[in-house]
């Protein structure tokens, strides 16, 4: 091969590398990727526009309203949550937990032959007695309500779950614990009385200007 036909392919050879090298630099230069200023990526969240109302507050509800009404078989179903360390037969043996035969009406920690945890006879001392409402909170969460409890269970968070589960614990009785009666509704604000004012009619053919009240005592106008 002669020195002329060598340097003609070299040369295209070269020609073509400056021109992959420079559509190289030309695309990074066109396509070039800023490094965010932060890791990661953003989530974007819609603003709740809704206009809902606040959280209900959770609170006994009105046990003369609500018990009668309750599930009691969803009571007994809900209860199953808790067969794994209680029983609620007439006296059935005792598990991690206490038997619960008649636990409404019964005085914290104070099963005869169970161990209690110090901070449940503890509570004990100062309530008399289980009743709907400190049972009703204690279910939704019974180490936020006890602490120290030896109660691992994670509780009810469904209110009515709790009142179907109380509902059917009070069956669980030699003598069910009494429904009290309902609470008295709040009195509804009365609207105001309407005016006994007829309504304006149209003007008669007599002459209305020396009768007609003025402008500022027309209701119509204030």
């Amino acid at each position: 091969m002669s020195d002329l036909g060598f340097n003609k392919i070299a040369g295209a050879v070269l020609a073509t590398g400056l021109v992959i090298l420079g559509l190289r630099e030309l695309s990074e230069g066109i396509y070039k990727a800023e490094p965010p200023a932060k890791p990661g990526y953003a989530i974007q969240v819609a603003a709740d526009t809704s206009g809902g109302s606040a959280e209900v507050a959770d609170v006994p509800p009105d046990w003369g309203t609500v018990l009668p009404a309750a599930n009691v078989q969803s009571g007994q179903e809900q209860s199953q949550k808790c067969a794994s360390c209680h029983t609620f037969t007439k006296g059935g043996p005792d598990g991690t937990g206490p038997n619960n035969w008649g636990v409404i009406g019964r005085k914290p920690g104070s099963k005869p032959g169970f161990s209690y945890s110090s901070d449940m006879v503890a509570f004990g001392a100062k309530l008399p007695a289980w009743d709907y409402d400190h049972l009703y909170m204690f279910l939704k969460g019974p180490q936020a309500y006890i602490s120290g409890t030896k109660m691992t269970f994670i509780g009810l968070k469904n209110p009515q779950d709790r009142i179907n589960l109380i509902a059917w614990l009070r069956l669980q009785s030699d003598s069910p614990a009494p429904i009290p009666p309902p609470k008295p509704k709040a009195a509804q604000p009365t609207a105001p009385a309407a005016s006994s004012a007829p309504a304006a009619i149209g003007a008669s053919s007599a002459p209305a200007a020396s009768s007609a009240p003025s402008a500022s005592s027309n209701p119509a106008a204030n």
